[in-house]
């Protein structure tokens, strides 16, 4: 069978063409546009069946490499550092704070429900672990990370299985965090606050009522260089961390060093494009669930079926009973609380890059929510994955374990 690798030209066409096909089904299937559901998550969805029928037949194996895929990612959390100006933050102070205990509660019992299940089903309750927080709250990254270190310790074929949980995570917290929003929204009567209402009603539209964005070329070029620095400046940071055996993700530095940056500039009265940022993080966040749905190896996820299936099951059952009795009431029981389920939802399951696909798509029929757009990011890119360190060591600590 031939193997063709799909690199930098190759995987930007392929993924530009997966959202056209996403968005050409929205538009004429109205049960994609009804629940919400990202064009990303459609087209990479269909591509990825696809291209694993070519695979299974023998036709042709598409071997992907992903790097432009990372430097979307990391692209993608500058512009949300570059957004995050300290009196915004401290806007959202008290609902960033009620959001992230939430999460640390639910990554609890996503954890206690994945050791049940593979106890149950005579597996090692490590894999458990990876069929909770670890790969789902955690996602790719932290699977293979943490695979490694059981692998160490004896423990094999934890990570596969929780490359298949994350990924499997991706598709259900794309497929169902927008119609869990939508449903509360709809249950509930729920309508988005005026001043966000009138904020959206100050970008300026065209005659077929797309927004007109007012970003020069000196807007894009400096915003391109702001980002340059969160990519260099936090890999340099990494580096130095990295000699004193502490490890970060690189998303997470690249998007401090944007925090630090827009705060600096807003001291000195430096004047950051923010629609210019916003518009290059849109790009590249669909661009990156697109790579990322449209590349899975759906044959890998065989070789654990039923732990997969059975893991997966509970868990997004108990995702989305936590959410919608737990996080919507803690958060308000508002407009806000329904936007932050679905980004909850995407990110308990999935990955931030999802949570915010969600609530873009559902911010496209029913409103925005600047509160929600604000503090999802944050907790899931930042405070997740450190109570999730905590949590994922806390349980390693248990007899069941040893």
């Amino acid at each position: 069978m031939p193997t063709y690798e799909i690199a930098g030209r190759q995987i930007l066409i392929l993924a530009i063409l997966v959202l056209y096909v996403g968005t050409f089904l929205t538009k004429h299937f109205p049960f994609l546009r009804r629940n919400n559901i990202p064009e990303s998550v459609t087209g990479g969805i269909i591509c990825s069946v696809i291209i694993t029928i070519l695979a299974l037949y023998e036709v042709v194996e598409l071997d992907f490499n992903l790097d432009l895929r990372n430097l979307l990612l990391l692209i993608f959390f500058s512009t949300i550092g570059l957004n995050a100006k300290l009196k915004f933050l401290l806007r959202g102070g008290l609902a960033l704070l009620i959001l992230t205990i939430s999460c640390g509660i639910f990554l609890v019992f996503q954890n206690g429900i994945g050791v049940v299940v593979a106890k149950s089903l005579g597996y090692n309750p490590v894999f458990g672990l990876f069929g909770g927080s670890i790969a789902l709250a955690g996602g790719h990254g932290t699977a293979v990370a943490w695979g490694d270190i059981m692998a160490s310790t004896g423990v094999r074929g934890v990570s596969e299985f929780g490359i298949a949980c994350a990924t499997f995570g991706l598709i259900l917290g794309g497929l169902f965090g927008g119609p869990l929003a939508g449903l509360l929204i709809l249950r509930h009567n729920l309508q988005p606050s005026q001043a966000d209402l009138e904020e959206a009603a100050a970008i300026q539209t065209d005659e077929t009522g797309k927004p007109h964005h007012r970003v020069t070329i000196d807007d894009i070029i400096f915003t391109i260089f702001c980002l340059a620095l969160c990519l260099g400046v936090g890999d340099a940071v990494n580096r130095y961390l990295f000699e004193y055996n502490i490890r970060l993700p690189g998303f997470l530095t690249a998007m401090m060093v944007g925090v630090l940056l827009t705060n600096l500039a807003d001291t000195t009265k430096i004047d950051l494009n923010h629609e210019g940022i916003d518009l290059i993080g849109g790009v590249c966040l669909q661009l990156f669930l697109a790579m990322s749905l449209m590349s899975m190896d759906l044959l890998s996820l065989a070789d654990s079926f039923i732990l997969l299936f059975t893991t997966m099951i509970f868990q997004a059952m108990f995702a989305m009973l936590f959410g919608f009795f737990i996080v919507f009431r803690m958060m308000g029981s508002d407009y806000d609380a329904a936007m932050i389920v679905g980004g909850f939802f995407g990110m308990g399951l999935g990955a931030t890059p999802v949570a915010i696909a969600n609530m873009d798509a559902v911010a496209k029929k029913h409103g925005p929510s600047v509160r929600a757009l604000l503090i999802v990011p944050l907790v899931g890119a930042f405070f997740i994955d450190i109570v999730n360190a905590f949590t994922i060591q806390a349980f390693l600590r248990l007899p069941v374990f040893f």
